[in-house]
């Protein structure tokens, strides 16, 4: 019956979501409205977009397990989600009209543009599908540990991870027909559950704990402290895991085209002060969960099972409520990450596009969504192979999350500073994902030499002086920083183009 119950509320959530798209669904007439849905959604469709892409599922398991199992350490995404946001506002303005000025529909495209170069496109798209790539897989692996505990120990772990598979594989169904558009909608949904429903319920168990015994007074001395001078992993580490955080977060494909979702730059900001609340308060709730159930049962031994072990105290509804949550926020991790991934080896790698925003023959789109079907099937695939033992899958995850924030300086000053150029980008993003991942290997916490700097920040540093060395000794010839200029200076005007200029010639350099 308790597991009647459980798979009971994911269907009924899955057909909700499902019954949401069909009523929304509409024909992609272009490749632009496949990527980007038109350009047309408003600030609270970006804000719960931006929400379901940014927190994943995990944030219920391994963010509140760091918080159950280490502290206050567990905090360290708050401030760097909060920074994140207020990158958002800042860089809306320009991002959204290049992209609507010119048709952009991934993030490479947008660096293509920016440096004027195919290589500089190709490159970015490919580190960004290679990094994104092992998240999936982790996405697809969470929910094993959300159809075990629904199962009420009726389904051994590896068939659980099986049966999260395969839901989430039958959920890109839709994210193949209706590509952004439905990705966007969904999220909507999605959000709603994960982020107010999920902080409803978050609320309900920190006065259930506070009221039956389980204050800050019963938290381990230990959970108070974070890494400073004399500490193992060094005084530099909690800066250095901040800042990749925050740099990195907008070098992600799935966040980054959130921006070219927006049909105003105005959305975009309003979304930005919209979302700055919804994530502190959650965060920080959340992490107060993690931190106050330290003393449970059974927390210490499974600190990642936080979630699930303190929902158990409200019974079978609410651990059945709990799973639907965690459910709720990897969908729409997944999905977009799958949808972006897709729209940039088409867009990208294979370079498609037909660079005019017109209607196209459909290549583009049916070369995507066989890309989107592929990512699934590879995923789901290493997700199986990896079910008994994820730790080595864990551990390249936090290798490319390191090389991601290698996109920063290229992406970050691209848009901020117009000295750039395609030589300095591409060394600097070559050079700083591999010193990145070989020092990630060497260094899996931190880099002792280093006073603690975690080998993203590392890679980082070596990028960002190649990248800004570039711009000054080798500037580029006359005509190029003519282009950049006029990228620049031109008034933001919806649908404006430069004289001359179209979105396929704008790429056409080295």
């Amino acid at each position: 019956m308790n597991m009647l119950i459980g798979y009971g509320a994911v269907a009924l959530f899955f057909l909700l979501v499902v019954a949401v798209l069909e009523r929304s669904h509409r024909r992609a007439g272009t490749f632009t409205d496949y990527a980007v849905a038109g350009r047309s959604f408003g600030s609270w469709y970006q804000t719960m977009s931006f929400l379901n892409t940014w927190l994943p599922g995990s944030i219920f398991i391994a963010f509140t397990g760091l918080a159950a199992g280490s502290g206050a350490i567990g905090f360290y995404y708050l401030p760097y989600s909060l920074l994140a946001v207020v990158l958002m506002f800042f860089m809306a303005q320009r991002v959204h009209d290049w992209g609507r000025r010119f048709d952009l529909r991934t993030q490479a495209d947008f660096l293509g543009l920016r440096f004027g170069s195919r290589r500089v496109r190709s490159v970015a798209a490919v580190i960004g599908i290679v990094s994104s790539f092992p998240w999936m897989v982790l996405g697809l692996q969470s929910l094993g540990l959300v159809f075990s505990y629904l199962s009420f120990g009726n389904v051994s772990p590896d068939a659980a991870i099986l049966i999260g598979i395969g839901v989430l594989a039958v959920r890109q169904i839709w994210t193949v027909r209706m590509g952004m558009r439905g990705v966007v909608i969904s999220d909507m949904v999605q959000g709603l559950v994960a982020y107010v429903l999920g902080l409803c319920v978050i609320v309900g168990l920190l006065v259930w704990m506070l009221t039956n015994g389980h204050g800050l007074d019963q938290v381990p001395g230990g959970h108070f402290a974070i890494p400073g001078p004399g500490s193992p992993v060094g005084p530099l580490y909690v800066m250095s895991i901040i800042l990749t955080g925050a740099v990195g977060g907008w070098c992600w494909p799935d966040i980054f085209v959130r921006l070219f979702t927006a049909r105003s730059t105005a959305a975009i900001k309003k979304s930005a002060v919209q979302a700055a609340p919804i994530l502190f308060v959650f965060a920080t709730a959340l992490t107060m969960l993690g931190i106050l159930a330290a003393g449970l049962p059974g927390v210490s031994d499974a600190p990642d099972q936080v979630w699930f072990i303190t929902a158990g105290v409200g019974g079978t509804a609410l651990v059945a409520l709990a799973g639907v949550i965690v459910l709720a926020a990897t969908m729409g991790n997944v999905d977009a990450n799958m949808q972006a991934c897709g729209a940039q080896f088409s867009n990208d790698v294979l370079r498609g596009g037909n660079g005019d925003g017109g209607t196209d023959d459909g290549r583009e789109t049916r070369s995507a969504r066989l890309a989107i079907v592929a990512l699934t099937v590879l995923a789901a695939a290493v997700a199986m192979a990896t079910s008994k033992d994820s730790s080595g899958l864990s551990n390249l995850a936090i290798i490319s999350y390191q090389g991601i924030c290698q996109l920063a300086p290229a992406l970050l000053l691209g848009i901020f500073w117009r000295r750039g150029t395609a030589a300095g980008a591409i060394g600097g993003m070559v050079t700083g994902f591999a010193v990145a991942a070989a020092l990630q290997v060497a260094y899996p916490v931190s880099i002792p030499w280093l006073g603690g700097l975690t080998s993203g920040v590392a890679g980082l540093v070596l990028n960002t002086a190649i990248y800004v060395a570039a711009a000054l000794l080798a500037p580029g010839p006359d005509a190029e920083r003519a282009r950049v200029a006029a990228l620049f200076d031109a008034p933001p005007a919806a649908g404006h183009r430069l004289p001359g200029v179209r979105p396929a010639d704008v790429t056409a350099g080295p």
